[in-house]
């Protein structure tokens, strides 16, 4: 039997070619010579723009010193509560100011239209813009000095209720110069009404919730008191003062304490003023006829601390 040679029994498969390696080389950038020196990774982000200039920035608050006379008031009159009423808050403030030239030279012309005023201006007083709030705290300030006891007139609206809270309310505030600005108006307040009609606006505040709004009421109160005369504390009444003055003798506030003394006091004197003999004993007896114990007991201790 044949044999078969060896060569021919088992097949071969050819050898696939390898595959050669791919070589990756990096491509180097050439670096610009302003970003030699500069960590690419922590490079610095660029400025954020300037903030923008506040908004009150376009506001001025001019002194009542400064205030000058209209030209021709007549034709100026006509386009104030349109201006007041704008609801751009720039102009709403130009109008204000022309409200406090209004007050100070002109206020027979303003007089027609100054209920419907007082009452947009107490609405500028909520405003959240302070520049808005103190312009028309402004106002307020000017309208006491150049109409006084005249506000009073308006009943029907009760406009000047509603602006002695504002008043007060903002004289409460946290706002260093709103604050400020609603004390001084207060202050223009008692010295162009009369203490008598004023005091019953006032007296409502004593007890009010909030405790700096109280103590605001009784700064105003003792101011207007200083002012009145023997005969117009009695014609007010010395028991009606002494109780208004009892809830903010203990008050929280030092300035409530403060003014509440102050009141007392000028009660005391008016009280004492014909009281040759034994003015003190007079003076007790008569706290304790015509208060509570505990009232009495507050009005003789603060007496005595004087």
């Amino acid at each position: 039997m044949a044999l078969r040679p060896i060569d021919n029994a088992l097949t071969t498969t050819p050898e696939r070619p390898k595959k050669q390696a791919k070589l990756s080389i990096p491509i180097q950038t050439q670096k610009k010579p302003s970003d030699f020196g500069v960590n690419e990774e922590k490079k610095a982000s660029p400025l954020p723009p300037p903030p923008p200039p506040p908004a009150d920035a376009s506001v001025d608050y001019i002194s009542s010193e400064k205030l000058k006379p209209f030209e021709d008031p007549e034709s100026k009159i006509q386009g104030l509560v349109e201006g007041l009423e704008s609801k751009d808050w720039v102009k709403v403030c130009e109008s204000l100011n022309d409200v406090r030239r209004f007050s100070l030279h002109h206020s027979t012309v303003l007089l027609p239209i100054l209920e419907k005023v007082m009452l947009i201006l107490v609405k500028a007083m909520n405003n959240p813009r302070s520049a808005l709030c103190k312009t028309s705290i402004m106002a307020a300030s000017d309208i006491f000095n150049g109409f006084g006891e005249k506000l009073l007139d308006f009943t029907d609206s009760g406009v000047f209720d509603r602006l002695l809270l504002q008043l007060l309310l903002k004289a409460s505030q946290d706002k260093k110069f709103v604050c400020e600005e609603a004390d001084k108006s207060l202050k223009s307040m008692v010295n162009t009404i009369a203490p008598l009609p004023l005091l019953n606006k006032l007296s409502g505040y004593v007890n009010h919730g909030n405790l700096r709004v109280r103590a605001k009421a009784a700064v105003s109160i003792s101011n207007s008191v200083s002012k009145m005369g023997v005969d117009e504390i009695k014609e007010f009444g010395l028991v009606k003062l002494l109780q208004m003055a009892t809830g903010s003798l203990n008050d929280r506030l030092p300035e409530a304490r403060e003014a509440a003394r102050s009141i007392v006091f000028s009660v005391y004197k008016a009280f004492t003023e014909n009281e040759a003999e034994n003015p003190v004993e007079a003076w007790q007896s008569f706290c304790q006829s015509s208060l509570s114990p505990i009232q009495a007991q507050s009005i003789i201790k603060a007496v005595g601390s004087q």
